[in-house]
């Protein structure tokens, strides 16, 4: 690490003591000087806040209390809409224009500024403290970053504000933090934009800006909820090594309880706006005292407690994999592909893809996104496609789809090729397959209701009376566990999770036969996630839906898949029945994203990989 960072960071000083729970003065006053080393960072002490809507009058949070030491990390878990957010948001003074905290007590105990109640700070006080004494390391890396500035000049904005003197020192800050964070080259690194990083370099991106100024608190909310599991473990490492070298204390907001688990020192339950439970992590998510946190555990597809639903497998291995033990291959053969069929029972897969490849660009500057993938897929099961991101996950689930026609190789549905449809036999192709986008804040129309989301692929194919429509959407929304009233919203009043169940409604309505589902469920917290696997399966039982898979996320596909092909820069390096890759992979790449799932610290009995 740079020097000069290095000693701005060890320089930090234990902050001075929080007042007791309501004896601190309202305006955002200064409490008091110096104090015990031992005082919080940060205390909060029944915290109301509140949002004006149209319904009127919604407590979003109510009687919340907890603290943030120093050096250590707080977590804060729960379903969509249980309130962690909006504690975040208050604590950085950035709660929406419609709310406002209606009681209670936020005091930073930070050595710069001495000890400050939060709650009706002036906004010029907050000026002093976002960036400069509290970082925020946001949720989205693609929507976090300004697209027409460069990531460097990202950056530099937080340093500029809080006064560095010279260009030439700001210059060098953001290399040194571009470097901290383990970004090569950072000259070269500063002068791009952020079209030209992964997500996992734009979340590092995201944490240099947080770090800029050596804040001694750093909010993550959500930090790598959108990161494949060998992504998410670097962050998470880098996040933990700049706390135990700055003393920076971290308030971790997540619906991952295995990222809990594995990351902080002490874990809040939150529920409705309520804290439910509290208090080390060892002792809440090894022995949960309350209903709901048990139920969080159990919904938890890396603790592995219970699987969406038994499955038939093959009952001949050697149909399941390729030729050699354990279905590793570097270069897959129409001969060794896993014959999911085997799975199900089928004579025939719905699904054959043979030697896909997709080459965009062309001459030097050609990039091979999928080179030579194959693997088939029985009718009524499930196929999953797993890899870090970049190694060709999504290209191949837009092929199937058909919204890209690939370079080379076949792709079958239901025996028919669709690599060369077009018109009106490629408008029927998909009717019967329908893909699920990854984000479900840009797969929606924000200018559309709920309703007209649903309705626009009934009428766009022409499926069922008039008068039948409004009982199809009802009949969707029930199907993905939405109150039928959610017909008349808008997406800018759902949370993240309940726009990608609607996202997933508007899939189902038309009843296909294949659906490609790209990150489906990865924005979900894992009660939703829990339901919309279950869902998943309930009608792959009922209508003999057949999945293509598309995730980061090891757990989940353990427990939703039949067949599995692992993708690493683009080709299949494992491939064959899920249950035997996970229990025997063999090839390094394989073991090194299974060894990546978190959750693991929590208790050997929990764990089943």
């Amino acid at each position: 690490m740079n020097a000069s960072i290095a000693n701005a960071a060890t320089a930090a000083v234990r902050p001075a003591t929080a007042p007791q729970a309501g004896a601190a003065p309202a305006g955002g006053a200064q409490v008091s000087g110096a104090s015990p080393a031992s005082a919080p960072l940060l205390s909060i002490r029944d915290l109301v806040v509140q949002y004006r809507t149209e319904r009127g009058t919604v407590d979003a949070v109510r009687g919340v209390g907890f603290d943030v030491e120093p050096g250590r990390v707080t977590a804060v878990v729960g379903e969509s809409g249980s309130g962690k957010t909006t504690v975040a948001q208050s604590v950085m003074g950035l709660l929406a224009s419609n709310g406002r905290i209606a009681g209670g007590s936020i005091v930073l105990s930070e050595r710069r500024l001495g000890t400050t109640e939060l709650v009706g700070l002036p906004e010029r006080r907050w000026q002093d403290l976002r960036g400069r004494c509290i970082g925020l390391i946001p949720q989205d890396p693609g929507n976090s970053l300004d697209p027409v500035k460069s990531v460097g000049r990202s950056i530099s904005e937080s340093l500029r504000i809080h006064g560095r003197p010279s260009r030439g020192e700001v210059r060098d800050r953001v290399h040194a933090l571009l470097e901290q964070v383990g970004i090569d080259d950072p000259i070269r690194r500063a002068r791009q934009y952020p079209h030209e990083f992964s997500g996992g370099m734009r979340q590092r991106v995201l944490i240099a800006a947080a770090i800029a100024n050596n804040p001694e608190l750093i909010i993550a909310d959500e930090p790598t909820s959108a990161l494949d599991v060998t992504v998410q473990r670097t962050v998470l490492d880098l996040i933990d090594r700049l706390r135990e070298e700055t003393g920076t204390g971290v308030l971790f907001i997540t619906h991952d309880l295995a990222v809990a688990a594995d990351r902080a020192d002490t874990v809040v339950v939150m529920r409705g706006g309520e804290v439910q439970e509290e208090g080390p992590s060892a002792r809440v998510l090894a022995h949960p005292a309350s209903d709901y946190t048990r139920q969080l555990m159990d919904d938890a597809p890396s603790f592995g407690h219970v699987l969406v639903r038994e499955r038939a497998r093959p009952s001949d291995p050697e149909r399941a994999g390729s030729a050699d033990a354990g279905g590793a291959t570097d270069k897959p053969d129409a001969t060794d592909e896993p014959d999911a069929a085997g799975a199900a029972g089928a004579s025939a897969p719905l699904l054959e893809v043979r030697g896909l490849r997709q080459r965009f660009g062309r001459g030097a500057d050609a990039f091979v996104a999928v080179d030579d993938v194959s693997f088939t897929v029985a009718r009524g099961t499930t196929h999953a496609i797993v890899g870090e991101s970049g190694s060709g996950k999504t290209t191949t689930g837009r092929a199937i789809a058909g919204f890209a026609k690939p370079s080379a190789g076949s792709i079958r549905v239901d025996g028919s090729e669709i690599t060369g449809l077009r018109g009106r036999a490629l408008r029927e192709f998909r009717r019967k397959t329908q893909l699920v986008y990854q984000n479900p804040y840009g797969s929606l129309d924000p200018r559309l209701s709920v309703g007209q989301t649903l309705l626009e692929p009934l009428r766009n194919f022409g499926i069922g009376a008039r008068s039948e429509h409004a009982d199809r959407v009802a009949r969707a929304l029930e199907l993905v566990a939405l109150p039928t009233d959610f017909a008349h919203r808008r997406p800018r009043e759902l949370s993240g999770g309940q726009r990608q169940r609607v996202a997933i409604a508007r899939a189902l309505i038309i009843d296909p036969e294949l659906v490609v589902l790209d990150e489906a469920v990865s924005a979900l917290d894992v009660t939703v996630q829990a339901q919309i696997l279950r869902l998943l399966a309930e009608l792959q039982d009922e209508l003999g839906l057949t999945y293509v898979f598309i995730s980061h996320d090891l757990a989940v596909v353990r427990q939703i898949s039949d067949t599995v092909s692992v993708l690493q820069r683009g080709r299949q390096v494992e491939h064959g029945e899920t249950e035997r890759v996970f229990a025997d992979a063999q090839h390094p790449y394989t073991r090194r994203l299974i060894d990546a799932i978190p959750g693991r610290s929590l208790a050997s009995g929990h764990w089943v990989i």
